[in-house]
């Protein structure tokens, strides 16, 4: 699987954006997908994750009841709305992908357990 994220940008603080991950490859749809970021000076935190099928989620507390992770896997996209955006957000947001999750497999949110991701894409939120 190879995953391209796309949709980050300037934004002000209490705005919303639609993080997109496209991915290639025929896993993708056996794969567990989360969205990590990265800020400066700080380790790779998990944001949220998804199952293979889509039906269920799991969310940093962080960002529970602002950010909603999604997916196609007709078209092969994992999709991260993110509202109310606030400067703490401010980050590089990573699409990562378990591609060696099996149909019961927990959706996780440490690092480890993923083994694919993408180059990122930066978000920036101004007050």
């Amino acid at each position: 699987v190879q995953l391209v994220e796309s949709g980050g940008g300037l934004v002000q603080a209490g705005d919303s954006l639609r993080l997109s991950c496209t991915a290639s490859g025929p896993t993708f749809t056996r794969s567990n997908m989360g969205w990590f970021r990265q800020a400066p000076g700080k380790d790779r935190e998990f944001v949220a994750g998804v199952s293979r099928s889509g039906a269920r989620t799991r969310y940093s507390d962080s960002v529970k009841g602002r950010f909603t992770i999604s997916r196609d896997n007709a078209k092969r996209i994992v999709y991260l709305d993110v509202n109310v955006l606030e400067p703490e957000d401010t980050a590089v947001y990573y699409c990562e992908a378990n591609s060696r999750s099996i149909l019961t497999s927990p959706v996780h949110d440490a690092p480890e357990n993923y083994n694919l991701w993408g180059q990122g894409t930066q978000v920036t939120v101004s007050s």
